[in-house]
């Protein structure tokens, strides 16, 4: 009896699939930033390509 109750205490405790949880907001809480500051990556990553562009060709 003693053995079943432990058990079921460490099945109570145990911590196991928080970590799951947690990688799926935090993956939901990135893609709603980025959905929301989509245009403004956009024109970020546009000029970042620009200026690569542009000092590639000094090399």
């Amino acid at each position: 009896m003693n053995y079943l109750m432990n058990k079921i205490k460490n099945f109570v405790v145990e911590e196991d699939g928080i970590g799951t949880v947690e990688m799926i907001l935090i993956l939901v809480v990135l893609i709603g930033i980025v959905l929301i500051f989509k245009d403004n990556l956009n024109s970020l990553v546009a000029d970042i390509f620009r200026t690569i562009k542009t000092q590639a060709g000094r090399v």
